[in-house]
């Protein structure tokens, strides 16, 4: 028996339980996996109490910044965007490495998206350091971050140094004017209300990425779709960051295809169902 969890606040939402107790009942695995109420204050007392029955964690925001003190390996990923949502045991050691960024390229690809050159993300948390990161995979030349407190931004302009990437911060109300970005990333909680109508022409030609997922559609997700715009649902990143998690787990690498890797995929996406 190994044991897993998700480990979050509030962590009664999450649909990460169902997502991994799918893919280990599909690989044939008796392994545990459940949603832990835990904050930063309790993270390491949490950790460093587990026995060798536990292979791994998934962890929720603000723990993917909280936990990285605690690691004794993180990859390049996590190194860049200074962010783990993914540690796992091995041998004594504790390794971290973020998923986020492949489950936004994955995602991104099922919906016909595998090339950026102007970008937006809204919002300027932990996820969009991540959301750059993909964009910067993806090809993308400039990224404008659309947030409510100036100088909220400076962690992604200074990321964007280091990618190579020209982000612009730009007050959320901006959203009424861009028309030129090929792709916005939303990185709002589900609940976040929104006090600005998305520019016709954006909504109308750039996809956007809504990350959050519950509740649904959020209140930007809404108004895409009210101008006829696409909009790529967060559980489709959900479910590729989650599948990376379980290679982690499994494999002990994320670029490491599972045994029947397809498959999987196919009965952790019938879960969320």
């Amino acid at each position: 028996m190994r044991r897993l969890a998700v480990l979050g606040s509030p962590i009664g939402h999450s649909r990460s339980p169902a997502l991994h107790r799918a893919a280990y009942a599909r690989l044939g695995l008796d392994w545990e996996y459940h949603a832990i109420e835990m904050d930063g204050s309790r993270l390491g007392g949490f950790i460093d109490g587990l026995d060798a029955s536990w292979r791994g964690l998934s962890l929720t925001m603000p723990l993917k910044q909280d936990v990285l003190p605690m690691l004794d390996h993180v990859d390049e990923v996590a190194q860049f965007t200074g962010a783990a949502n993914t540690v796992v045991f091995d041998g004594g050691s504790r390794r971290g490495f973020n998923t986020d960024i492949g489950g936004i390229v994955r995602t991104l690809a099922e919906s016909d998206v595998r090339r950026v050159v102007h970008g937006a993300i809204v919002g300027a948390g932990a996820t969009a350091l991540s959301a750059l990161v993909a964009m910067a995979a993806l090809g993308a030349g400039d990224v404008r971050v659309l947030v409510r407190r100036p100088g909220a931004a400076q962690p992604v302009v200074e990321l964007g140094r280091r990618l190579g990437v020209v982000v612009e911060e730009s007050p959320i109300a901006a959203l009424a004017d861009i028309d030129d970005a090929d792709l916005v990333v939303s990185t709002l909680p589900g609940s976040a209300g929104l006090d600005v109508v998305p520019n016709p022409t954006l909504a109308a030609t750039a996809p956007l990425l809504d990350v959050a997922y519950d509740p649904w559609p959020t209140a930007l997700g809404a108004s895409w779709l009210e101008g006829g715009g696409r909009v790529v649902h967060g559980l489709g990143m959900l479910l590729h960051q989650a599948l990376l998690q379980v290679r982690i787990f499994v494999n002990g690498d994320p670029n490491a295809p599972l045994d029947d890797d397809d498959d999987v995929l196919a009965v952790m996406r019938d879960a969320l169902r």
